[in-house]
């Protein structure tokens, strides 16, 4: 049997992207919170860690607002 609504399932896989890359971006938020004044190796490697999750959850939800047809141009002004 066809799927009639698929656009439904990707408008929630959608959802489900965005709620991941926001958690994302709230765990790099946190991690700066906490972060002493002089970092040591191991929280770089940690931020580092944290960026590379951050920009695949990003590149997730673009990827899923294709899918469902938001795919919106250039953000930035021509104008500068």
């Amino acid at each position: 049997m066809t799927d009639l609504y698929p656009a439904a399932d990707d408008r929630e896989i959608l959802r489900q992207a965005a709620a991941a890359h926001t958690a994302a971006a709230r765990d790099v938020e946190a991690f700066l919170r906490r972060l002493p004044e002089v970092p040591d190796p191991a929280d770089i490697t940690e931020y580092a860690n944290l960026l590379t999750r951050e920009a695949q959850t990003l590149a997730d939800r673009e990827t899923a607002t294709d899918a469902v047809g938001l795919t919106v141009g250039s953000l930035e002004s021509d104008h500068g």
